[in-house]
Parts: C-alpha cells; structure tokens; sequence
C-alpha cells in the first residue's frame, strides 16, 4: 500500500480543485506538505485548518510563472522539513479560442502557467533533490497531451509540451534517483471542468465510465507516481481519463 511517510512533498495550485485534493491526500498519506497558490485568503484557510487537525503544512501565496516564486517555495520547504522529496506540478489554466483567435496575450498567458511554471518549479526542486540523493516530480498534463480538442490550441499545446518537458527530465537526472512522471487527467469537477461541461453537456459521455472525475480520483494518481511504490517507473504518463482516450 502506498505511503508518503517521511516525505517532504511540495504541491503548486493547492488551494482549490484537484491541488486541494492532493494536499489533503498526501497529507492523509503521512506527507509533510509546503504547497503554493495566487489565491491567498484559501491558501492561508486551509492550511490553518490542516494545522489545526495536526498535519504538518505550510502556505506559501505566489505564482508559478515567476521564477523566484520557485526558489522561495523550495527554500521554505527545507527550511521546514529539512528537504524536497516530492514535488507535484499542478498549476494550470485554460483560454478558449480557435487558432486564428487567440491573442499573443492568452497564447502567453497559458504556456506561462502551465509549461513556464512547471519547468521553473521542477528545476528548483531537482536542484534541492540533487543535494539529498533523489526524489520524485509529477507533472499535471491532461488527456489534451496525448489527444488534443478544438478551440483550446495554447491549452493543447501546453500540455503536450509537459509531456516533452516530463520525458527530458527522466532522461537526464535517472542517474541521480530523480523520477519524473506525468498524470494526465481526463475532464474532473473542478470549477474549470464544470465550466468546460456547462459549455458542452456532451463531455461526460466522452468518458467511457459515463462521467467526469473527482478531484481526488488525480490525487490519488499523482500520489502513486510520487510514491515508493512507484520506484520504477519514470518518463511515462499515466491516464486517469475514464477511458477517454480509448475511444
């Protein structure tokens, strides 16, 4: 059965959807947990209430797409707990618009976050990683990094690219006992896939299983790849799609 105990574990977008889910599992798990969000008032809320129940769980408030926003959560998280064993990369977001459509602005705006903020988090915590013998990095991709949907080319295009991103990095710090995966959720109720579903009802049954995930159905995905019980797997994806992608 897999388990985090002992595991210093860092978590981006943590404060809400499948982030807060993560936090809250990985803190079940035995993780000691630093993780980041923009939304400070929920960041700040859940900690306290984590705290509070005797987890242990920092808040650090910033953004991903700033580099030394990275640095700061990194240098918190060994200040804290002495180390960086775990780093889950689920900051995220999405713009609409059809190739021809979208602005230079909402084509930065997403590979900002999610390609731009994933690497930034991933380099530094591989550069503490590197000081302690290991660890182990999960990337939030999407079923949009195997597939792709029309209407959302910077979101497709972002999310391949963590799959390059996550590929490369197996690559080149195996040697070091660094592990870096990828989870690939399908559509899952958080207010971004409610509003993808309000927009198109139809999406549901695009998963086989007949719906569309829990935040904690990625959670628990993410959980196993940065797990021990995952101790041989790296540079891969896994689906957590409902059979999506199977159609």
């Amino acid at each position: 059965m897999s388990t985090l105990v002992g595991k210093a574990a860092v978590i981006t977008a943590g404060a809400s959807g499948i982030g807060e889910a993560s936090v809250r599992h990985f803190v079940d798990m035995g993780a000691a947990v630093i993780f980041t969000d923009i939304d400070a008032a929920a960041g700040h809320s859940l900690a306290k209430e984590l705290c509070d129940a005797g987890a242990q769980v920092v808040f650090v408030h910033g953004n991903v797409t700033d580099e030394s926003h990275a640095i700061e959560v990194m240098q918190a998280a060994v200040a804290s707990y002495g180390r960086v064993d775990i780093l889950l990369n689920n900051a995220g977001i999405g713009l609409p618009g059809l190739g021809h459509e979208v602005t230079a602005a909402d084509w930065r705006a997403v590979l900002n976050v999610n390609l731009d903020g994933t690497f930034f988090m991933a380099k530094h915590a591989i550069t503490s990683m590197l000081l302690t013998g290991g660890g182990a990095i999960v990337n939030t991709s999407s079923i949009m990094g195997h597939v792709a949907a029309v209407g959302s080319s910077s979101y497709n295009v972002s999310k391949h690219g963590v799959l390059g991103l996550t590929k490369t990095l197996a690559l080149e710090y195996a040697a070091s006992n660094i592990r870096v995966n990828a989870v690939c959720p399908g559509y899952v109720d958080t207010a971004m896939g409610r509003a993808d579903v309000a927009a198109d009802p139809t999406i549901p049954a695009l998963h086989p299983l007949g719906r569309i995930a829990q935040p904690i159905e990625i959670a628990r995905a993410a959980a196993f790849l940065a797990s021990d019980d995952a101790s041989f797997i790296t540079g891969t994806s896994l689906l957590v799609d409902g059979g999506y992608t199977a159609r």
